[in-house]
């Protein structure tokens, strides 16, 4: 027989970090139509749109460029490559970055490697990008990231682990709500 008892289930720092989660959840909900999030929202654009043109480089295509717009919307141009898959590759790719950066978040070590990723990523967006919207995006971000890992490997200040879930979550539930919209 099952036993549904969760006595021995989980461990202090585990439900810290499911707690956390919850929270963060939360918070994004209650926040949705508020100008806070609007990076975030408009971040997870650019990492739909990023998405689709990785696949496309990977299905040996072109970008021609990628724009992110003020009003949440984005395009990606791309020549050749396989349509069929550079097309769901946009909520799969928001998706995927959303659990990749949660997973990093757990451990120190991956969340300065996921950090550090992300900054990379935001740079070489930089050359990519055809409008002022995702360069003043991309541009915030790295400041914004440069800042909490300044912060987290010269002070006392321990944040950046509980910044990078946030930005995962913040990623898989705005997602959510993008494709629910649509």
């Amino acid at each position: 027989m099952a036993n549904w008892e969760l006595k021995s289930c989980c461990k202090q720092d585990q439900v810290t970090f499911l707690v956390t989660c919850g929270v963060f959840t939360v918070v994004i909900f209650v926040l949705w139509r508020t100008v806070l999030l609007t990076p975030f929202k408009l971040i997870t654009v650019f990492l739909h749109e990023a998405s689709h043109a990785i696949a496309c480089k990977l299905t040996c295509g072109h970008v021609e460029g990628i724009q992110v717009h003020s009003d949440e919307g984005g395009m990606t141009q791309t020549r050749g490559g396989v349509y069929w898959l550079i097309l769901p590759a946009g909520y799969l790719g928001s998706s995927f970055w959303g659990m990749a950066l949660i997973l990093a978040s757990t451990n120190l070590l991956t969340t300065r490697i996921a950090a550090g990723c992300f900054l990379v990523a935001l740079v070489v967006v930089l050359f990519y990008a055809k409008n002022w919207t995702l360069r003043g995006l991309c541009i915030g971000f790295i400041i914004f990231i440069a800042i909490i890992l300044l912060l987290q490997e010269k002070t006392t200040v321990r944040i950046l682990r509980y910044i990078i879930l946030f930005i995962g979550i913040g990623f898989l539930v705005i997602f959510f709500l993008f494709f629910c919209a649509e």
